[in-house]
């Protein structure tokens, strides 16, 4: 039985101040999660919030990235439209990999077999040529193997590692 009385908030901003999750909230809505097209800004902004990006990154209109300063993205790879990026740990997607429409990227869960539901967050890993179709959901822990695919609306959790 979860008791929220006993749930203890988790920082997951780790290092970064009040101040520089503000203005990233504010920029993610404005330069990511709208309708803006091109990528060039988007790429800029994150490498100024600390992502790695390579070159030849490709992003689509309406992506939300919780934390620029988690994400790795190797060169030559695509984010699709409405990707949802919430990495409250690091995601390191490799090169030439293409992150279809709708994905969604989670780094958290909370245990439900505590009833402190205690929050859990773990790192996902997309390594190289690597297609994850759209709609799928890619949960914690999860390490997809060079040249995989995964299907349509599929759910990829770390137990498929």
């Amino acid at each position: 039985m979860i008791n929220l009385e006993k749930f203890k908030k988790s920082n997951i901003y780790g290092e970064k101040s009040f101040i520089t999750n503000l203005v990233w909230y504010f920029i993610n809505n404005i330069f990511f999660n709208s309708f803006i097209p091109g990528s060039k800004i988007r790429i800029f902004l994150l490498r100024l919030f600390g992502s790695n990006i390579g070159k030849n990154v490709y992003l689509k209109p309406k992506i939300n990235i919780k934390f620029p300063w988690k994400l790795k993205i190797g060169e030559n790879s695509w984010i699709g439209e409405k990707v949802w990026i919430d990495n409250i740990s690091e995601i390191d997607i490799g090169k030439n990999c293409c992150i279809s429409q709708g994905v969604y990227l989670c780094t958290g869960n909370h245990d439900f077999k505590k009833e402190s539901f205690d929050l859990i967050s773990e790192k996902i890993i997309i390594e190289d040529s690597v297609w994850v179709g759209a709609k799928s959901i890619i949960g914690p822990g999860s390490k997809i193997s060079s040249g995989k695919f995964i299907k349509l609306g599929s759910i990829h959790s770390k137990k498929d590692n």
